[in-house]
């Protein structure tokens, strides 16, 4: 067991039983933590979005995308990927990954946002009902890597478009 303290008195006893989860579990934590906090970044898209308008939503920098679209993006992949997890096949195509809906109300963006918790936290649920043994299997074809590659793929690029979500909205704040 790999030990975090130095001192055994100043051991954080809620790490050590973390530490003792699952693989696939921690991935399913990690994806759950870019989605609603609680990781070491302290930025997650449910804080960067809490006070985010629909009209804030539909803003981008010239040609860039808008903060809703990257939201919209980041969860194509995750509800993409769901049906694998349950047994079916892989069904969506990259070209398709920013064809948002139009946000014209504050309905609309609450229902993104809703959709995506949802999606974000079935995806993390099955992911951490997968066996640490099939991480390193073909994720459906072998073309795509295995199980591992694909799952924390996708996180990295969550953080990745968290992280333009954050510049997004403080050049829109601002």
């Amino acid at each position: 067991m790999l030990i975090l303290c130095i001192e055994e008195t100043n051991c954080n006893l809620s790490l050590s039983k973390e530490m003792s989860k699952s693989i696939t579990a921690q991935i399913a934590l990690h994806l759950q933590q870019v989605y609603f906090g609680g990781n070491w970044a302290t930025s997650n898209f449910k804080d960067q979005l809490a006070d985010v308008s629909w009209q804030e939503a539909n803003f981008a920098l010239k040609e860039g995308n808008s903060i809703a679209t990257l939201l919209f993006h980041c969860n194509y992949y995750i509800a993409g990927l769901i049906p694998v997890l349950q047994g079916g096949s892989l069904d969506i195509k990259d070209k398709f990954s920013f064809d948002s809906p139009k946000i014209t109300c504050e309905a609309d963006w609450e229902q993104l946002k809703n959709k995506s918790w949802e999606e974000v936290q079935l995806f993390a649920t099955l992911i951490e009902q997968l066996p640490d043994s099939c991480l390193f299997e073909d994720f459906v074809e072998a073309k795509y890597g295995n199980y591992y590659r694909n799952l924390i793929g996708v996180i990295e690029h969550c953080h990745y478009h968290l992280g333009q979500i954050a510049l997004l909205k403080k050049e829109v704040k601002s």
